[in-house]
C-alpha cells in the first residue's frame, strides 16, 4: 500500500470552485467516512482551509484509489468528475510525502511561510483519528509532517516573517482606510481565523473590536484577550449584524458557513469607508456587495492575484532544503523498515535451526549432564548471532538507497523465506511493517 496525495488549491483552482469543493467542519465525518467505505482505500485524511481541499489516503492501487478518492469529493461538492481532474494535482508515494511536508512547512500556502498550516493539518488529524480513519501509516506520516513544519519555522526566518492570509487582507485594509489604528472593527466568527484576526487587529493599534459570534461565550473568550491591553471589546450574537456593521470601519468575516453570512441588507448607505475581509471559504459576504458606495471587499481571490508572484526570500529557500532532506531520511527510513518482516524471518528460521539440532543433541546424548547442554546451547546460539549480525545490519542499510528493494528479496531467496508467512507479518514491529 502507498500514500495518495489528492487536492486542488488556490494554485490549481479558483475561488468560485474551492468554494464548492470545501468540506465545512459539520460534514467532515461523512466525507471520512465516505473515503473508507471505498473498495481501495484503507486510511484517509481531509485537509479543508480557506485556500485548499486536500485528501491523503493509503490505497491498494493507484488509478483505483485515485478513482475512488475523485467520486467522494464529486458527490460532496455536487461537481462532475471532469471538472475536478481539470484542476486536480495529484502526488504519490514519494512525491505525496514530499507534498504533504512542503504543506506543513508552510512553502505551499497563499501566504508563503504561514503557520497556521500546522494547526490545519493537526485539527485534519484529530478529526481523522476520532473518525477511526487514520492508521498506522497516516499517524506516522503526519507526526513526521509536523515536525518538519515545526523545524522548517524554527531553523528559517518563515517565522520573522508572521504572514498569513488574515494578516495579508488587514494590510489591504489598513492601506484602503490610511491606518487602522483608532478604528472599529467587527470580527465576525470566533474559530482559529477570528483569533488570528483579532490579535493582527491589536497589533495594528485598533480602537474597538466587537467579535460576532454563533455562541456568544466563543466570542466572549476573544474580546477578554484585548482586556488586558486595554483595548474596548464586547462580543455579540449573530442577531444584530446590521447595527455592528454600521458602527464599523473593517469588518473580518470568517465564520466557515456554507451560506452568507454578511448580506446586502446588512450594509446601511455609507458615507465613511468601509473595507470587509471575506476569509471564509465558502464566502462569507453576498456577492456584489462589494460594489455599494464606500465599500471595499478584499476577499481570497483578490489576496490570490496580488500573492501569485510575491517573493518567497531566503527562509523560503532554506525550508524548501530542509523539506528535501527530511523526505529522503523518512523515505530511508521506510525501505529500512520494510526490510525488517524479512530479517525477523531469518533470525526465527535460525532459531528454529539450532532448537532442532540441540533436541537432536538430547536424543543422540540423553545423559548429558544439564549444565554442559546449556553452555553448548549459549555458544550455538552466539555462532549464529555473530554470522546473522553483520549481513541483517547491513541489508538494513543498503535497502535504506532507493536502488536497495533488491535486498530483501535476495535474502528471502537465498534462505527460502516466505514473505506471506503469517508469523513474519505479525512478528513485525511497527517501524517493520510496509507502508
Amino acid at each position: 500500500m502507498s500514500v495518495l496525495a489528492v487536492g486542488l488549491s488556490h494554485r490549481t483552482a479558483g475561488v468560485d470552485l474551492l468554494e464548492q469543493v470545501a468540506v465545512p467542519a459539520e460534514r467532515v465525518d461523512k466525507v471520512l467516512s465516505d473515503l473508507l467505505q471505498c473498495a481501495n482505500v484503507s486510511e484517509a485524511l481531509l485537509v479543508s482551509t480557506c485556500n485548499r481541499v486536500e485528501v491523503y489516503a493509503v490505497v491498494e492501487v493507484f488509478h483505483g484509489g485515485l478513482a475512488d478518492v475523485v467520486e467522494v469529493l464529486a458527490r460532496h461538492s455536487g461537481q462532475t468528475t471532469a471538472t475536478l481532474y481539470d484542476h486536480l494535482y495529484v502526488h504519490y508515494a514519494a512525491a505525496a510525502v514530499e507534498h504533504l511536508f512542503t504543506v506543513t512547512a508552510g512553502l505551499d500556502s497563499m501566504v508563503v511561510g504561514e503557520a497556521q498550516i500546522l494547526g490545519q493539518i493537526r485539527l485534519a488529524y484529530n478529526a481523522a483519528k476520532e473518525q477511526g480513519t487514520a492508521g498506522r501509516v497516516l499517524h506516522e506520516l503526519t507526526q513526521k509532517a509536523l515536525r518538519v513544519g515545526k523545524r522548517a519555522h524554527a531553523e528559517t526566518e518563515l517565522d520573522q516573517a508572521g504572514g498569513s492570509v488574515v494578516s495579508e487582507a488587514l494590510a489591504d485594509a489598513e492601506s484602503a482606510l490610511a491606518g487602522l489604528a483608532g478604528r472599529k472593527a467587527l470580527v465576525v466568527g470566533a474559530g482559529s481565523m477570528g483569533g488570528l484576526a483579532v490579535a493582527a487587529l491589536r497589533r495594528a493599534g485598533i480602537g474597538r473590536v466587537v467579535i460576532a459570534n454563533r455562541t456568544r461565550a466563543n466570542g466572549a473568550r476573544l474580546a477578554d484577550s484585548l482586556a488586558e491591553y486595554d483595548i474596548p471589546a464586547e462580543a455579540v450574537g449573530l442577531d444584530g449584524l446590521a447595527a455592528q456593521i454600521a458602527d464599523a470601519d473593517v469588518v473580518v468575516s470568517c465564520t466557515g458557513a456554507v451560506g452568507a453570512v454578511v448580506r446586502h441588507e446588512h450594509i446601511a448607505a455609507r458615507t465613511t469607508p468601509l473595507v470587509i475581509c471575506d476569509l471564509g471559504l465558502p464566502r462569507d459576504v453576498e456577492q456584489g456587495v462589494g460594489e455599494l458606495a464606500d465599500v471595499t471587499v478584499v476577499d481570497l481571490e483578490s489576496l490570490q492575484r496580488r500573492l501569485s508572484d510575491a517573493p518567497s526570500g531566503q527562509g523560503a529557500a532554506l525550508a524548501a532544503r530542509i523539506v528535501r532532506e527530511e523526505v529522503q531520511a523518512y523515505l530511508a527510513a521506510q525501505r529500512s523498515a520494510e526490510v525488517t518482516p524479512t530479517v525477523t524471518a531469518l533470525r526465527r528460521r535460525a532459531a528454529e535451526v539450532v532448537n532442532t539440532e540441540l533436541l537432536r543433541l538430547d536424543s543422540k546424548l540423553p545423559g548429558l549432564d544439564s549444565g554442559v547442554r546449556q553452555e553448548l546451547a549459549r555458544t550455538v546460539n552466539r555462532v549464529v548471532d555473530k554470522l546473522l549480525h553483520t549481513p541483517t545490519v547491513r541489508v538494513k542499510q543498503l535497502a535504506a538507497n532507493p536502488a536497495g528493494a533488491g535486498y530483501a528479496d535476495a535474502l528471502r531467496e537465498l534462505f527460502a523465506l516466505d514473505p506471506a508467512k503469517p508469523d513474519v507479518i505479525s512478528g513485525s514491529t511497527v517501524d517493520g511493517e510496509r507502508e
